[in-house]
């Protein structure tokens, strides 16, 4: 069902733009890690003593009593997720919107290759940039680790809480490849693919504030991401990790299907 010439030019087509976040996640992981020790936690408590609501904002906050508690609160509140949703963002906007914004998808169509099959390939390249950003943050964290601070890294915490992450990823990239297939002009599938998932994390930021605001956890898929839990096994949270994985496979099959029948104007 996929085309393989299409799926290799893509994939290649990606390799800059992964390389670029990649680079930027490796910079700020090998920090962050590297800071772990207790003169740091100590500074960085008191940081969060004076600015509550901004440490809380970006989830930085929490006892960090071991590598894993001190990698989840300075890289799972905001980093890890904003860095690879961009990638996301970026990526499934050009797939299909830019093709069709372009006119380069009536060329594309004009050979014997079936809407769906164009529909899939471009989203299995959209998958793999996703997955191989995750996996490079898991290795890269791994590697860090060990070199750093040799067995303080639980390693199947660290695949749960990847895992957990992936899914969540999978889920707004969905929504963004939905977004491309039903708009012909790219600036409209940016608008809406970027602005709701961006909303959404605005909203979980004023969630975590608490008080009032907390209220906004309904209007966000990042609540039904929780690094602690799932680093901690919690099987609810697992629970919902499956749910982002399963509304991804929905927005999959939607953004397909619109794709397929939808009039392009080529």
């Amino acid at each position: 069902m996929l085309n393989a010439a299409l799926y290799k030019k893509e994939f290649f087509g990606s390799l800059r733009l992964l390389a670029v976040f990649g680079a930027i996640l490796t910079l700020y992981i090998t920090m962050i890690i590297r800071m772990y020790d207790p003169e740091m936690a100590q500074a960085l408590a008191q940081f969060e003593q004076l600015m509550p609501e901004l440490m809380s904002a970006v989830g930085m906050t929490g006892v960090n009593d071991s590598l894993m508690d001190f990698m989840i609160s300075y890289l799972y509140g905001m980093l890890l997720l904003v860095f690879p949703m961009v990638y996301t963002i970026l990526r499934a906007n050009a797939l299909v919107a830019k093709y069709v914004d372009r006119g380069s998808m009536a060329l594309l169509l004009a050979s014997p290759v079936r809407r769906t099959t164009v529909a899939l390939t471009q989203l299995s390249v959209l998958v793999t940039g996703i997955t191989a950003l995750t996996a490079y943050c898991t290795l890269l964290e791994m590697v860090t680790a060990h070199i750093c601070f040799p067995g303080e890294l639980a390693v199947g915490q660290l695949l749960r809480l990847n895992g957990g992450l992936w899914c969540l990823q999978l889920c707004i990239g969905g929504f963004c490849f939905l977004c491309s297939c039903l708009f012909g002009d790219a600036r409209y599938s940016a608008a809406l693919g970027a602005g709701v998932p961006c909303l959404m994390y605005v909203l979980q930021m004023l969630a975590n504030m608490g008080g009032k605001l907390e209220g906004f956890r309904y209007a966000t898929v990042f609540t039904l991401f929780q690094p602690q839990r799932l680093a901690q096994g919690n099987w609810r949270a697992g629970l919902y990790a499956l749910v982002l994985l399963t509304a991804a496979v929905l927005l999959f099959a939607a953004a397909a299907a619109v794709f397929r029948r939808r009039d392009l104007h080529i």
